[in-house]
């Protein structure tokens, strides 16, 4: 049975939205891959997911002994974290809310077996 090694990253300020146009481009990719890839990707959300991957990639190697070179990226994904609502005022004594999104980067590395 193949282990899986997780980290996640809460509470980043960027709306899920955005983060998984990112995700999706790395998802099933070997972390090696992932992480060149997302060194040129001039997407915002493209750091804070190269951090999380990279934190895996540290988890698996301290915490399971295992090789950077056989790990993949199994499941990624972003959730949406909570929303700050602020207000701007508009004319006629009305108000217009910002959303300020947040969301959650969850990554799962495993090994690949070979075959």
């Amino acid at each position: 049975m193949t282990t899986d090694i997780r980290a996640v990253a809460r509470q980043i300020p960027i709306s899920a939205q955005k983060v998984r146009l990112v995700v999706d481009q790395v998802r099933g990719k070997s972390v090696n891959q992932a992480l060149e890839m997302l060194q040129f990707i001039t997407n915002q959300a493209a750091k804070p997911v190269s951090k999380v991957v990279a934190s895996a990639m540290a988890n698996a190697e301290e915490n399971f002994g295992v090789s950077r070179n056989v790990l993949y990226i199994h499941k990624i994904f972003a959730d949406e974290g909570p929303t700050r609502k602020w207000r701007r005022f508009g004319a006629r004594g009305r108000f217009k809310p910002w959303l300020r999104r947040s969301s959650h980067i969850t990554v799962i590395l495993r090994e690949r077996e070979e075959n």
